[in-house]
């Protein structure tokens, strides 16, 4: 046997029946070598091993059945069409085809020998096979002796050529062995295949092979490769990690600006806080910049954590940045600055889409000249008209709605003399430890697990809409008894204008329903002004009772709610779910929730509200939210392709996170000539992990 073979040296047009056409197509999905030939993986299999009888026949499996021709006619219903019946001793069945031609009629004569592969479904004529794959004639080859792939294509790119191109490289494979890049010494592999062997399995499986395992990804083949995807994914995240931190930073250190705050506070900290700030302190004192992501669950006291490490950098003489998501969220991170670094004599300025031309002028004037300390902002703060003198630390709030590029263009304001600002990330979104290693893990993780004393979980219901009455005079009842309440609209559809219009008829009818009550209404179609007014009145405890859309799902903190109503809670996520009650809960009395829901339930919607009832731990419910919805969907708005696993999924293969991570560090620190490599293999050479 030859050496072991370099698989991504050997350029797609030595393979038979790729011309440069083919090749520029095959291009789009990513294949120009053997490797990635190799690498182009099955997403089901199909059985054309043995023939089904017509009799037999059941809608919608896919099936060979062969017979014999008894008449090809066109007909004419609604569309034309040439309809073919194929009999075989057991049974009569239609084939139609929509599209066909007059060389394809007269082939189908009578009495004319065929073999079909489709899925029959129920049709005008019984049982039909639409436009199906068949041959006919005398010269009818075997069957087929393994389970046929059927591969992820484009456009111009047929199963056919994909099938004849992973043959050729199976067949290349028996006389090459191709390379293993993680060596053994490092990876146990026992109860695995080699890399030949299992990339023969999964091309090519056998009719006695057990297909439903290698399709949900518990066959060795499969876990071979899932081990060395998730290696290759945790050296990418690795190497990124090393190229951020190759940067420079400025060094700060101050704690007189932080002890002044926390001496003025009416509590004290929580151990947790306490730990993530002397953490915060010390990455801040290097010289390279810090990343760093705080998980904390609503309530747990983040925004006064990224208080204290704003304060450092400003003693230290620099400029911070507080970047939020929503006008609303940042409306109420400049409340909290505000009230905490006033008495420190800290003007914290403001700049959103909201301000108006001379405020913004004077704002962008003050942090140009550098006398602008601190800012809080919206997306506005990375617009080309504003500039920072010396920009040394950016927090990012709720980080995953936004995009890499915008993340970056707020870090290359603050570059200067060869150095980047530190940056400290935030989410009351707690993350799943899985999607944490494997999307964050170029991060520094900070976890918020205290709450602070005094606080009561939340208790949970979960009612149909048949009960509203009740919910209403419960509303009463805590409203009369001196606390607040919230009232949450939702709807299918994300449209602002028809959010809108359902709390406006909310809003009518709970204030017909409770005269005795002031009543408020926020929604996304008001003006920022309307909207903060509104809050306000609401914040001050003039109203007693908010109608909102999901706009408050953050930044909103009135500690004297204590009551939270939300309609329709079936068509919400875990995680909404779980941001929208932690807006109550943030005082010391008891607090509730009730989800009221439209029957009948779906299985994943009555899983939701029995998780939602049973545990206010975030964590937990991060977790399941996870198992419901996968990967791609849980990280919603998260502008990145670092989650495009090929084979791996990250529930299922939980387990091989950590043990990946571990392999991978020993891969870089001993065998770091494999690492581009394995990187372009399953990767494309890691372009998917820019730097962030």
């Amino acid at each position: 046997m030859s050496p072991p073979a370099a698989l991504e040296t050997i350029d797609i047009t030595r393979l038979k029946g790729v011309g440069p056409r083919a090749a520029e197509r095959l291009a789009r999905l990513g294949l120009a070598t053997l490797e990635d030939v190799l690498f182009h993986l099955p997403f089901r299999y199909e059985d054309r091993t043995r023939i089904t009888s017509i009799g037999s026949l059941r809608p919608e499996q896919g099936v060979v059945i062969e017979g014999e021709v008894m008449a090809a006619d066109v007909v004419f219903g609604k569309r034309r069409s040439l309809l073919c019946k194929v009999a075989d001793g057991t049974g009569l069945v239609a084939l139609r085809f929509y599209h066909f031609s007059a060389a394809q009629k007269n082939a189908l004569e009578k009495g004319r020998r065929i073999r079909v592969y489709g899925e029959p479904r129920p049709g005008a004529a019984g049982l039909e096979f639409y436009h199906p794959e068949y041959q006919s004639g005398p010269d009818i080859p075997p069957l087929e002796k393994a389970l046929t792939p059927v591969y992820p294509t484009t456009e111009g790119v047929s199963q056919k050529l994909l099938r004849n191109l992973a043959a050729q490289g199976l067949q290349w494979l028996q006389t090459h062995a191709p390379e293993e890049l993680i060596p053994r010494q490092l990876l146990d592999q026992s109860g695995l295949p080699g890399l030949a062997q299992a990339l023969t399995k999964l091309h090519h499986p056998q009719p006695d092979d057990p297909v439903d395992l290698l399709l949900d990804g518990n066959h060795p083949a499969v876990k071979r490769l899932v081990m060395e995807e998730m290696v290759a994914h945790q050296l990418g995240m690795l190497a990124k990690r090393a190229g951020q931190k190759a940067l420079s930073a400025p060094v700060l250190r101050g704690d007189a600006f932080t002890g002044k705050l926390l001496k003025a506070l009416p509590f004290q900290l929580t151990g947790a806080q306490q730990r993530v700030i002397g953490e915060i302190r010390a990455d801040l004192a290097r010289e390279h910049p810090m990343l760093r992501l705080i998980q904390g669950d609503v309530g747990s006291g983040k925004t006064l954590v990224a208080a204290a490490a704003a304060l450092v950098a400003i003693e230290s003489g620099y400029q911070v940045a507080l970047m939020a998501p929503t006008e609303l969220l940042a409306e109420q991170h400049l409340a909290n600055f505000r009230h905490w670094l006033a008495p420190l004599g800290i003007e914290v300025h403001w700049l959103a889409g909201s301000v108006g031309v001379k405020a913004r002028r004077e704002t962008l004037a003050a942090l140009a000249e550098g006398r602008g300390a601190l800012v809080v902002g919206t997306h506005a703060l990375f617009q080309d008209a504003v500039a920072f003198q010396r920009l040394g630390l950016i927090i990012i709030d709720e980080q995953h709605r936004f995009g890499v590029q915008q993340r970056l263009a707020l870090r290359e304001k603050g570059r200067f003399d060869n150095q980047v600002p530190h940056q400290l990330t935030l989410t009351a979104t707690p993350i799943p430890r899985t999607l944490a290693m494997s999307v964050y893990g170029d991060l520094d993780t900070s976890v918020i697990d205290e709450m602070p004393p005094g606080r009561k979980p939340i208790q949970t219901l979960a009612l149909p809409t048949s009960r509203r009455d009740d919910v209403v005079a419960r509303i009463r009842a805590a409203c009369q008894e001196g606390t607040q309440a919230y009232w949450v609209c939702t709807l299918i559809e994300e449209s602002d204008e028809l959010q809108a219009q359902a709390a406006e008829a909310t809003f009518d009818a709970l204030r017909e329903a409770l005269p005795e009550l002031t009543v408020e209404l926020v929604h996304g179609r008001m003006k920022a002004k309307d909207k903060a007014a509104r809050m306000a009145r609401f914040s001050s405890g003039e109203a007693q009772l908010l109608v909102a859309t999901t706009v408050i799902e953050v930044g909103v903190d009135v500690p004297n709610a204590t009551l939270m109503v939300m309609e329709n809670a079936e068509r919400l996520g875990l995680a909404q779910l779980h941001q929208l009650r932690g807006r109550v809960g943030r005082g010391g009395e008891q607090s509730y929730c009730l989800l009221l829901y439209q029957t009948p339930l779906s299985f994943t919607a009555k899983k939701r509200l029995a998780v939602m009832r049973d545990t206010s731990d975030g964590f937990v419910i991060a977790e399941e939210d996870l198992k419901l919805r996968g990967p791609g969907e849980w990280l919603g708005t998260r502008q990145t392709g670092d989650l495009a696993f090929r084979i791996a999924d990250l529930v299922r293969d939980e387990a091989l996170m950590a043990p990946a991570r571990e392999v991978a560090a020993a891969l870089l620190a001993q065998y770091p000539d494999r690492v581009e490599r394995l990187l372009r293999r399953w990767l494309r050479g890691g372009e998917h992990f820019a730097d962030v």
